[in-house]
């Protein structure tokens, strides 16, 4: 499809480039044409003054000067536009063969990013629709087995209805996730002047209840400022680098929030214990639906939503979100704009 949309791309640009340069040759031809018709009547106006001042003797010519000047003129002019035609025709050759190169690269450049962006929705759909298959395969096949019991207590039941429950809650989350990607894709977002401080407790106190279950201890040691971000939806970024701290941070680990000012604004980091992320891993860790490591990311569950949702709310709020590896653990850095009044 996309070999089928280059060419076609390139015969776009080429014809554009072949239809300039017939515009500039032809242009060139007329004014050349223009030029050499307008010397060769001064030429003319010259001679006849000649003739005029200095006339001429029968006897030393078998033909009239006027007519010979005049052949003389036309054989140049034949030779001059024999020349100009050759020049000109190599010219739009070489800018057809040039050209085609070149609206082949160009059209190769113009694509490249439409091909990037369709390869990964298809990827993403793909992902998208396994990741909803599988939450409603394990329900029917439940409820199968579950229905082809002669008879079931009420306890049985209950406990049936309750794991369907939890894919539904499954279910329920990815929708809530993929609906929150396509907002922030859209959403413009009214930014003002939000402090740091107050937006990263909050955060904290959110994640709380998940942090005690793993007595995770929290260490914040961020300065104050004023950044130029949406609140609510900066305290929803922290949070989901807090609740993936937590998820791959060990038992009675430590996460630690800080946060410096720098040149170009405010940097807020996220810090964890846990055994890092894979360098194979880390150019593609904010795609959706992606998961690294199976077997460490089996252990915590997730549809690989978390990450890319934090860099969409990210990119929301102008801020720039990467990750790193520091001192085993695995490091997330937001980089923040600082209001106007905090800037110097």
């Amino acid at each position: 499809m996309f070999r089928s949309a280059r060419l076609k791309l390139t015969l776009f640009y080429l014809a554009i480039l072949v239809a300039m340069s017939l515009t500039l040759t032809l242009s060139l031809r007329l004014l050349a044409q223009h030029e050499y018709n307008r010397s060769n009547d001064a030429q003319y106006g010259r001679f006849n003054r000649y003739l005029i001042s200095y006339p001429w003797n029968a006897d030393e010519f078998s033909v009239r000067p006027e007519v010979m000047f005049g052949r003389i003129q036309s054989s140049e002019e034949q030779v001059v536009n024999q020349r100009l035609n050759h020049d000109l025709l190599m010219i739009n050759l070489f800018a057809l063969v040039v050209g085609g190169a070149l609206s082949y690269w160009f059209a190769g450049r113009t694509l490249k990013p439409i091909e990037e962006a369709h390869e990964l929705q298809a990827r993403f759909a793909s992902d998208a629709s396994h990741e909803l298959r599988t939450p409603l395969a394990s329900m029917r096949v439940e409820n199968e087995v579950f229905l082809r019991q002669p008879s079931f207590t009420e306890g049985e039941a209950r406990e049936q209805i309750e794991s369907n429950l939890e894919e539904v809650q499954r279910l329920e989350n990815l929708a809530n996730n993929l609906l929150a990607l396509t907002h922030y894709d859209n959403v413009a977002l009214e930014m003002k002047p939000v402090a740091i401080e107050s937006a990263a407790k909050e955060a904290v106190e959110h994640a709380r209840a998940t942090g005690d279950m793993k007595k995770v201890h929290w260490n914040m040691v961020a300065h104050p400022a004023v950044v130029r971000a949406h609140y609510e939806s900066l305290v929803q970024l922290i949070g989901i680098l807090l609740d993936n701290a937590i998820k791959y941070g060990p038992e009675k680990g430590e996460v630690t929030i800080e946060g410096v000012r720098n040149s170009t604004g405010y940097v807020l980091r996220i810090i964890d214990q846990g055994n890092g992320i894979a360098e194979e891993d880390l150019p593609y860790i904010f795609d959706r639906l992606y998961r690294g490591d199976k077997s460490r990311t089996a252990k915590v569950g997730g549809y690989g939503l978390g990450l890319a949702l934090a860099r969409q709310i990210a990119r929301a709020n102008h801020a720039v979100l990467s990750a790193e590896n520091r001192d085993g653990g695995a490091c997330f850095e937001l980089q923040l704009e600082l209001a106007k009044d905090e800037k110097h």
